[in-house]
């Protein structure tokens, strides 16, 4: 008896199952059933979310930590156009996402026109391609989204299956593998004068970004550092690639004026810069331009031709990291930098920039919190002025130690990604920071993590405001229109849904809600009340 050949279903899901994934989120429709049956029976377990676009969130939080492509499953129509944030939020911060929607056939919608639409021309502009799904292709079509959303800068890549082609047998499935690219450091002139600048320096400055956390060269990165006596800042997505704690780091950068008052004078003074896997579309427009290329030397190491104009390089370098810093290492000695030690009096000054001593407030919320957790602790940051503070005092020993959406800094982020994250890493403490607004928008999914099991903890800084955009309203001298809210109880909402809630408005409260939180059987909200206005100065 032969065996039955394949749906074509199943060869998209066996694929993803083949490039480590083992998880996918959404919410199912008739036009997608076969592909969730064909994502369990392949060994990926489908998550039924409350909505696709925190579906999206959960399963960039689970590439985080496993390193296979995320997953969004949706359904035609509706449930397609409610990833659209998410999957935009994956291009910009370079998340390789496949994206599997399901459609109608092009013979059924030319007479069936309910909830049908194109999908393609909807997420062609916020992926990387798209592609329609065939039965005698479907392999095919799974490698290729694969390969193109994971190579160098990954993303989201979409696939429409219309639904009479899920269900398919396919009995001589065409197999293909793209191999994977060679790490290529450049050689020749550019070399040498990469090698020269570098050996010549005695004020270098380096930014590191969020490129090099899919090329595999952070400790390349590190040693090269070292040896150099190179100080450096990361990117937000970045922050971790080397020890936060690290003599040489100065900490994330990119959306704070208040760091940028110490970071950029120093970034004037030096006298080469070396952007390493930098992607600029991090950064506020305080880092366009803030150094002139005929003054001053600098070496852009990118994963791809650098066209964003936020700056310009002396040397623009398109190949692999970790492999153009050893190459640039090698035979280059050791030596003294900065004489001055102006690194050392900026990493003071940012320190007193961010105290951890406030007696209450944002900043003493983050403080208290980080005190209380242990260091393994895994955390992620909604859109908002209570990110900009967090990136700047939240220190990160690993990569990923502190997620958020950094590029497109949409809100409603934090609370998906930390259920995520707790799905994959039950054994570590996980805690989401999120913006009373941003949390309403989620707020759903609470229900999500009681069903899902574990003990996340969820702080929401309530100050009943937009608090970013009220300062900013400020400072231009606007009326207050439209940034505030009602207050509300948080902490009861969380006890509704599953889980345990806390109100505080010390830190003494705050420490006995974090304790209580890290030894429950199930998540748990907090809610810190600040006073509005508590960010004024801070960020």
């Amino acid at each position: 008896m032969q065996d039955t050949p394949p749906r074509a279903a199943d060869l998209l899901a066996q694929r993803l199952y083949e490039a480590g994934c083992r998880h996918a989120f959404g919410m199912p429709g008739g036009e997608v059933l076969t592909l969730v049956d064909a994502l369990e029976q392949a060994g990926i377990t489908f998550h039924l979310t409350k909505h696709e676009n925190a579906a999206g969130f959960m399963a960039e939080a689970v590439h985080h930590r496993d390193g296979a492509p995320a997953i969004l499953v949706a359904t035609l129509g509706p449930g397609a156009m409610n990833g659209i944030n998410v999957v935009a939020n994956a291009l910009q911060d370079r998340v390789p996402m496949i994206v599997l929607t399901g459609c109608v056939e092009a013979d059924e919608a030319l007479t069936y026109t309910h909830q049908v639409m194109d999908h393609s021309q909807v997420y062609r502009s916020i992926t990387k391609g798209t592609f329609l799904l065939t039965a005698e292709g479907a392999d095919i079509v799974a490698d290729k989204a694969v390969s193109l959303a994971t190579q160098r800068r990954p993303g989201p890549v979409h696939i429409d299956v219309p639904i009479s082609v899920a269900d398919t047998r396919v009995s001589s499935p065409k197999r293909r593998r793209l191999a994977k690219a060679a790490a290529v450091a450049p050689e020749g002139n550019c070399l040498e004068k990469a090698r020269r600048w570098v050996a010549e320096a005695e004020r270098p400055f380096a930014i590191v970004g969020l490129d090099v956390l899919y090329d595999g060269s952070s400790s390349v990165v590190q040693a090269f550092l070292e040896h150099f006596g190179i100080p450096f800042v990361t990117t937000y997505k970045a922050k971790g690639v080397v020890p936060e704690d690290h003599p040489l780091c100065l900490g994330g950068a990119g959306l704070s004026p208040l760091a940028d008052q110490h970071l950029v004078p120093l970034v004037e003074q030096a006298d080469l810069v070396l952007c390493l896997g930098y992607d600029p579309i991090e950064m506020r427009p305080g880092w366009r331009e803030i150094w002139d290329p005929e003054e001053t030397r600098v070496i852009d190491i990118s994963a791809v031709v650098n066209d964003h104009y936020m700056h310009q390089a002396g040397l623009n370098l398109v190949a692999d990291t970790g492999a153009t810093l050893e190459a640039i290492a090698k035979g280059n000695p050791a030596r003294a930098t900065w004489p001055n030690s102006e690194p050392d009096q900026v990493k003071t000054a940012l320190a007193q920039a961010f105290p951890t001593d406030d007696e209450w407030g944002p900043a003493a919320v983050i403080a208290e919190t980080r005190a209380a957790l242990p260091a393994e602790t895994l955390a992620t940051a909604d859109s908002g002025a209570h990110r900009i503070l967090l990136s700047q005092m939240w220190n990160c020993s690993e990569a990923r130690g502190l997620i958020q959406s950094s590029a497109l800094c949409t809100m409603g982020c934090a609370v998906p990604m930390a259920i995520g994250l707790k799905l994959v890493e039950p054994q570590r403490p996980v805690i989401s920071f999120s913006g009373d607004a941003g949390f309403l928008m989620v707020a759903g999914e609470l229900s999500t993590a009681s069903e899902m099991g574990g003990n996340p903890i969820f702080l929401v800084l309530v100050d009943a405001s937009l608090a970013l955009i009220e300062l900013k309203q400020r400072q231009r001298q606007m009326g207050n229109r439209g940034v505030d809210f009602d207050r509300h109880d948080f902490a009861a909402l969380g006890r509704a849904l599953g889980g345990y809630g806390y109100t505080v408005h010390n830190r003494q409260e705050l420490r006995a809600a974090l304790d209580a939180a890290q030894a429950a059987d199930r998540f748990t909200v907090i809610a810190a009340e600040i006073d509005r206005g508590g960010y004024d100065g801070r960020i």
